[in-house]
């Protein structure tokens, strides 16, 4: 089937680039990976210096509706957009790992839920701590108060049109 995929570089063109997670795996799914695409998209887009018409992130796939790049072949943007986001999202958790055990390694306490003055309690029990934490339980909350929101705007006797206004 690739084999037989005609590919038009340098036309001037805009490109539709569809592209499906690891094994269509909802890799976007929680709204931190949504924002980590949406950053690593613009790092690119300056990067390899071309226009984003639009996009549409899904749970395990992507919409893109884009420019050629002046700086490589499109295949390379893209390829770069997705080893970008790839390596984030393993950084990302081992970092963390690495953070939250310091302390222990340290000596200073048993276990990271023991010291207090770090976001491991948050991410294992979604508790608000002094510091708000970007996080799953975070973007959960936050989606919930738009959610209901949205919901007490819709009750409040108004009617809504197709286009929300």
């Amino acid at each position: 089937m690739a084999q037989d995929l005609v590919r038009y570089q340098n036309s001037g063109d805009f490109h539709f680039v569809t592209f499906s997670c690891h094994r269509r795996q909802p890799h976007l799914l929680f709204p931190e990976a949504k924002s980590l695409f949406e950053h690593s998209l613009e790092t690119i887009r300056i990067r390899y210096d071309f226009f984003v018409f639009g996009y549409v992130l899904m749970p395990e796939h992507v919409h893109l509706l884009v420019s050629e790049p002046k700086k490589a072949a499109l295949s390379k943007a893209i390829q770069a957009l997705k080893l970008s986001v790839a390596v984030q999202r393993e950084q990302r958790p081992l970092k963390l790992k690495y953070m939250h055990r310091n302390p222990v390694t340290r000596g200073l306490v048993k276990k990271p839920e023991d010291w207090p003055w770090s976001s491991f309690h948050h991410y294992s029990t979604g508790e608000i701590g002094t510091v708000e934490v970007e996080s799953w339980w975070t973007a959960t909350r936050r989606e919930s108060v738009l959610e209901k929101a949205h919901i007490s705007k819709s009750r409040c006797g108004t009617p809504s049109t197709a286009d929300g206004n």
